[in-house]
């Protein structure tokens, strides 16, 4: 989503015209005023080559002779009004069309906002507000719109453990007679599904914390190669389950002021990531080096090819890869948004690269905070 930037050229465009404004009207009253005065003085000296006799108009010029003065201000005032109404009119109307203009962005449609053409820079910024408007109202629409079927699918997901386990353990209190084995295979079951239903319940936690908290770091001195290395032996088990191997290629030592905890997540979802969507039997390798003031690590796996369109929107909260509502793999689509989050609070990158059946995940961290 691109991000509306104001333009400083306009304000210094309309700084400049503001300018060349005032300075048009001081000249045309200047204008005004010498013209007053060499009217009067043409007609004074016209008027005294003339030799008049008494009547209305001889009265009338004789009284203006009189209050030469006060008939030249009076004059000079008029033609003020009217250059003034002249320069001030105009911009007030463009000013009125301006606002006017400003005040649609509240409620922003798919007609463009047009104005005069002197108003020709001010309508390409608004309209390009317009747009951005346009286009984060739809992203917010669309994002509550999958906030809203997340839940709904989360909570028909509910439902399906909390009935099995219901039933099964109904089974083991009405059958006392039940075998030892067949007592043992319902409790696993219900064991099961009760751990499915507190991963469920985990992922309402993650929306509510996400949407409603603000993420504060507490920096310390962490090696990432050791965090990581102890990452990949709790995920052993899992990637056991799957055949899958973890290889690390790391320095002995990669020094950096972080987060552990929150760091510890961004890779944490990472290789929760590769063990979902990566092939049986293959292997998920970390790579790890330093160049310069930041770090980079690449998570690499092997997998289906993720299609570019939506490469691009893996980041963004409650998007998931697989649309199916698996209920042993479905998730809430938060993982990688609050990786890339987190990442970026402490200043650094999140990207995904997907070709010929490979997945690589890189993070880049500042080695100390960003001021």
């Amino acid at each position: 989503m691109s991000k509306f930037t104001f333009d400083p050229a306009l304000l210094e465009k309309s700084k400049r015209t503001a300018r060349k404004t005032w300075a048009s009207y001081l000249l045309a009253l200047i204008a005004w005023v010498a013209f007053v005065i060499v009217m009067a003085t043409a007609c004074f000296l016209l008027c005294s080559s003339i030799t008049w006799y008494d009547g209305f108009l001889y009265r009338l010029l004789n009284w203006v002779q009189n209050y030469i003065v006060f008939v030249c201000t009076f004059v000079v005032l008029a033609g003020w009004v009217v250059i003034s109404y002249f320069y001030i009119a105009e911009p007030a109307r463009n000013l009125e069309l301006l606002l006017s203009a400003a005040g649609d962005l509240a409620h922003p449609t798919e007609d463009p906002i047009s104005l005069p053409k002197p108003l020709k820079s001010a309508e390409d910024q608004l309209n390009l507000v317009r747009e951005q408007a346009l286009r984060d109202t739809r992203a917010a629409r669309e994002a509550e719109q999958r906030k809203n079927d997340l839940v709904v699918y989360l909570a028909h997901d509910l439902k399906t453990p909390l009935t099995s386990i219901i039933g099964y353990l109904t089974l083991l209190r009405d059958e006392p007679q039940i075998s030892p084995q067949l007592r043992e295979r319902y409790t696993d079951i219900a064991l099961e599904k009760a751990e499915r239903l507190e991963d469920l319940v985990n992922e309402f936690f993650d929306i509510t914390r996400f949407s409603l908290t603000t993420l504060e770091l507490e920096y310390q001195s962490v090696d990432l190669t050791r965090l990581l290395q102890q990452l990949a032996s709790e995920f052993a088990p899992v990637l056991q389950e799957k055949g899958m191997d973890c290889t690390l290629s790391l320095p002995p030592a990669l020094s950096a002021v972080c987060d552990p905890d929150k760091i510890a997540r961004v890779f944490d979802n990472l290789l929760n990531n590769a063990c979902h969507y990566a092939y049986p039997n293959s292997t998920l390798s970390i790579e790890g080096l330093e160049n310069g003031d930041v770090i980079v690590l690449r998570f690499r796996n092997a997998g289906h090819t993720i299609p570019q369109e939506k490469l691009h929107r893996m980041f963004e909260r409650f998007f998931r890869l697989d649309s199916s509502r698996s209920t042993k793999s479905g998730n809430a689509g938060l993982g990688l948004a609050i990786a890339k989050e987190i990442v970026a609070a402490h200043g650094g990158t999140i990207t995904a690269q997907s070709a010929a059946e490979q997945i690589i995940f890189t993070v880049a961290l500042p080695a100390s905070p960003q001021p």
